[in-house]
């Protein structure tokens, strides 16, 4: 990326596009499709979906809102799933797959191939995980279900974090972006272990079956076959076979996202696999998937009973606390013992106080989050609490991060249009 005088004004990012991807596209749908992979427009269309969601269940639609997310969409005998599972198990897989092709990207060719440039954020990322987790688990001991909280608090929603970042930081260094996507890569990186080994009871055939498709699929790369009329059943397969096999079917997203192949050969006119599909499957994500589960799973009543027991409630006050206290805390230490401790190196052009915001950004738990509530408590009137938490929490630290990272935005503005 091109150095960006401190003070200046960086272009705002979108994925970078295959030369192929975009041909074509042409009036409003190539406009919106554009839109689509503008950074801020994830978090834009991700806040419109809870909101959506708030409002219809704090409605005369509640009902019905509850009728839809709970109607049976399958085939009776084979496979059926009501409306919210198909957004939190389905349609995320493809938001999991999007992490997984820019992973592969940071890892072979981006900021994560470098060890010791990705070390800060990676430990950073590692204190924001285990601070959070521990304190709350400190403050929901001993409280009905106060021990399977700790998980919630742990992510951060890339999204959410970056649009909120695209906003308010405009002024700020692009390096401070790609600390926090490194960051925020390494922390989803945590979330899915978390994912994959607590909430997860193999089953060995389904298992298998995933395996082999996984192996296929890596052939097939190998021998740099594109045809998406191959990988769309392979990943409908691997899909449905982890799905069987009682491990949760978003993480077959993420690992086909690594195994696909993110270097091109020489003399290839074409981008890669991974960044193309990365370019085509983004604006489903985010215009679709992440919207559509944020409008199942956000929507909870917040009336007086409901507010007045969230305040007592001492396992959803964790989840506020762990997002907003523990992500603060624990991210600004652990970027700070890199440091010191020599494991990794501050952009020359970052400021603490830039990582002090950026480390409450860092609390906007949302999409991750919700989902591991959904995993780790099965009493509906808890889950809607905690998830409660969730969007308290993640407003707060939108908020108070917006707020901290405008203020430097402005002041390096100001100093930049000085005489």
């Amino acid at each position: 990326m091109p150095e960006t005088p401190e003070g200046e004004r960086a272009p705002e990012r979108t994925p970078e596009p295959p030369s192929t991807a975009t041909r074509g596209l042409r009036g409003i749908g190539g406009a919106f499709i554009r839109f689509l992979r503008v950074e801020t427009t994830g978090g834009i269309l991700l806040l419109i979906g809870a909101a959506l969601a708030l409002v219809a269940a704090n409605s005369p639609l509640a009902d019905l809102y509850e009728e839809i997310r709970s109607t049976p969409i399958g085939i009776e005998g084979v496979f059926v799933l009501d409306v919210q599972h198909w957004a939190a198990d389905f349609l995320l897989a493809f938001f999991f797959l999007v992490i997984g092709l820019e992973l592969k990207y940071e890892l072979v060719v981006g900021g994560l191939r470098d060890a010791k440039q990705a070390m800060l954020p990676v430990i950073a990322a590692a204190g924001g995980m285990i601070v959070p987790a521990l304190l709350a688990l400190a403050i929901a001991w001993g409280e009905p279900g106060g021990t399977g909280v700790w998980p919630v608090p742990v992510a951060t929603d890339i999204a959410f974090a970056l649009a909120v970042l695209a906003l308010c930081a405009r002024n700020l260094p692009p390096s401070l972006r790609i600390f926090l996507l490194t960051l925020a890569i390494a922390d989803d990186i945590g979330a899915i272990a978390l994912i994959a080994f607590l909430y997860s009871d193999p089953r060995f055939v389904p298992l298998l079956v995933f395996a082999i498709v996984l192996a296929l699929w890596i052939f097939l790369q190998s021998r740099r076959v594109t045809s998406l009329w191959i990988y769309i059943p392979l990943g409908l397969i691997a899909w449905g076979a982890l799905y069987q096999a009682d491990v949760h079917a978003t993480i077959a997203g993420v690992i086909l996202g690594l195994a696909t192949r993110v270097k091109a050969d020489v003399g290839e006119s074409k981008a890669p696999p991974a960044l193309a599909a990365q370019h085509a499957i983004h604006p489903f994500s985010v215009g679709f998937a992440v919207p559509v589960f944020a409008f199942f799973s956000a929507g909870v009543a917040l009336d007086g009973d409901a507010l007045s027991a969230f305040a007592t409630d001492r396992v959803a006050l964790a989840v506020v606390a762990g997002l907003f206290i523990g992500k603060t805390i624990g991210v600004t230490l652990g970027a700070l013992a890199a440091h010191r401790l020599g494991w990794g190196r501050l952009s020359p052009d970052l400021r603490w106080a830039d990582v002090t915001g950026v480390a409450i950004l860092c609390g906007c738990g949302f999409t991750v989050s919700l989902l591991i509530v959904e995993l780790s408590f099965t009493d509906a009137a808890q889950q809607d609490l905690v998830k409660t938490g969730v969007l308290a929490g993640s407003a707060i630290s939108a908020i108070v991060g917006a707020a901290v990272l405008g203020a430097r935005s402005r002041a390096l503005r100001r100093r930049h249009d000085e005489p």
